[in-house]
């Protein structure tokens, strides 16, 4: 304990610097003994007016003086972090690390204009030194910078400057005729954030009365300003604005757009209601009310099948559980619901049905009602199959839900075109059809090449064995 005190005495009392004595009258460079008690009293003990007493930096630098200003200029302009963490080193290191340079500036002799040392510079060399040019501050901004804070500029010289992304403050636009005059030249010059930005300024300093009628003779400003009004969701001012344009249509759907963000179901169907009577057109009043209809109509859809499902009274609940609500879904959505999960209710002879219908069905794997959906009487009582959507349509639909070959054989037979039908046979591998559209057609030698396409020995290669050995047909080739 008492080495390691020893150790710090001797660290702190030693230094580079003699001593000072009031014996040594003749050396004006006389150099302080330097320690960390002395460095912190510094400004105690120092006295401005004693040219002799010089305040010392770590380097040997006098403190204040224009080589220790630039050295640190330099250094804090290069890697102030760099810096810092060198500095927090140095302090700790030991004092043989440190360049044993004597100062070479007085910070007397440059004020009083004596020189110390022959080595010594005065002040206009050292303010000449091209390091000292490279490092200096720039104490003031140049006068063209300073314009850029300027609030004199035309509307065409503020347009621009926001063109280039600058700020710019538009509150000196004071009058209705500037700030319409900003406006037009926000407009030529075709740039639409420039545009909205000053919209959106006159929006804020105008009233609605002056800005609507400005704008009802400015129509590229006034689609944006409709844009602008729609994607930041401002719906009354908006319609206010479609009022005062007198567009009763464009009013009508946008208080109709609203039910988008309507969330109860209930409050839903009564705004609907409401909507019902505003001034749309003939045919969009049958959609508005057609929408209302359908929603009143999954609402009841809905609370049955809840009941159902929850209770377990429904055989088809049970094996193929709900996955979603049928409230808000869309029309063809509904119908498919209805015929996957109600099918004897549905009363709707239309292609849109047929389709769904199809669709719903054959997934179920109902080949018995596919069959009665297509399945007609005419007025003596005698069937026939009619697909109003053709039975190409109905082939397709049935092999994407993995029918068997005897279903697809009996559809593809309906198909009226013969090269149609001779596709989707050969495709889906009907071979049936295909050998008896050979036969028909008389076709010998088509019907010998697509014997190689059947196994060997199978009812197929029998039957084309016994149309081929037929004497009674007549064939074309």
């Amino acid at each position: 304990m008492s080495r390691a005190r020893a150790d710090e005495e001797e660290y702190w009392h030693s230094s580079k610097f003699r001593a000072f004595t009031f014996d040594d009258e003749d050396d004006e460079l006389s150099q302080l003994k330097e320690s960390k008690r002395a460095v912190n009293s510094l400004r105690d003990i120092v006295d401005d007016d004693d040219d002799d007493l010089e305040r010392v930096s770590w380097s040997g630098e006098p403190v204040g003086s224009i080589s220790w200003s630039i050295k640190e200029t330099a250094s804090s302009s290069t890697s102030s972090l760099e810096g810092r963490d060198s500095s927090l080193q140095k302090g700790s290191s030991s004092y043989a690390a440190f360049p044993k340079q004597v100062s070479s500036y007085s910070l007397s002799s440059l004020f009083k204009g004596r020189n110390k040392l022959p080595s010594c510079q005065s002040l206009s060399d050292a303010l000449s030194d091209t390091g000292v040019k490279n490092y200096a501050p720039e104490l003031r901004r140049p006068k063209a910078e300073y314009k850029d804070y300027s609030s004199d500029w035309s509307p065409k010289d503020t347009v621009r400057r926001m063109q280039k992304g600058k700020a710019c403050s538009l509150e000196r636009f004071r009058s209705l005729q500037d700030k319409l005059v900003l406006l037009d030249e926000a407009v030529a010059g075709h740039d639409g954030n420039v545009i909205t930005a000053v919209l959106i300024f006159l929006k804020r300093t105008l009233r609605r009365e002056i800005l609507f009628r400005e704008l009802e003779v400015r129509q590229v400003a006034l689609c944006h300003l409709i844009h602008f009004l729609k994607e930041t969701g401002e719906q009354k001012l908006l319609l206010d604005l479609l009022r005062f344009l007198d567009r009763t249509e464009e009013v009508a759907l946008s208080q109709y757009r609203e039910h988008l963000n309507i969330q109860d179901v209930e409050k839903r169907r009564e705004f609907l209601k409401g909507c019902i009577g505003l001034p749309f057109s003939a045919e969009d009043t049958s959609h508005i009310q057609d929408h209302y209809t359908l929603l009143e109509r999954q609402i009841i859809i809905e609370a049955n099948d809840r009941h159902l499902e929850t209770s377990g009274q429904s055989e088809i609940f049970r094996k193929y559980p709900r996955k979603a609500s049928i409230l808000n879904m869309p029309l063809v959505t509904t119908l498919f619901y209805s015929c996957f999960y109600h099918y004897t209710e549905a009363e709707i002879p239309d292609k849109q049905y047929v389709l769904t219908a199809l669709a719903a069905r054959a997934k179920l794997r109902a080949w018995d009602d596919v069959d009665a959906l297509f399945t007609t009487k005419n007025w003596l009582g005698y069937t026939k199959k009619k697909a109003p959507i053709g039975f190409h349509r109905v082939v397709e639909i049935l092999q994407r839900n993995n029918a068997p070959v005897q279903v697809l054989q009996e559809y593809v037979r309906l198909v009226e075109d013969v090269e149609t039908r001779l596709n989707l046979a050969t495709k889906y591998k009907c071979h049936d059809v295909v050998i008896e559209t050979y036969r028909d057609l008389k076709d010998r030698i088509q019907l010998t090449a697509y014997k190689c396409k059947v196994e060997r020995g199978s009812a197929e290669e029998e039957k084309i064995n016994s149309i081929l050995n037929n004497m009674q047909i007549r064939w074309k080739n």
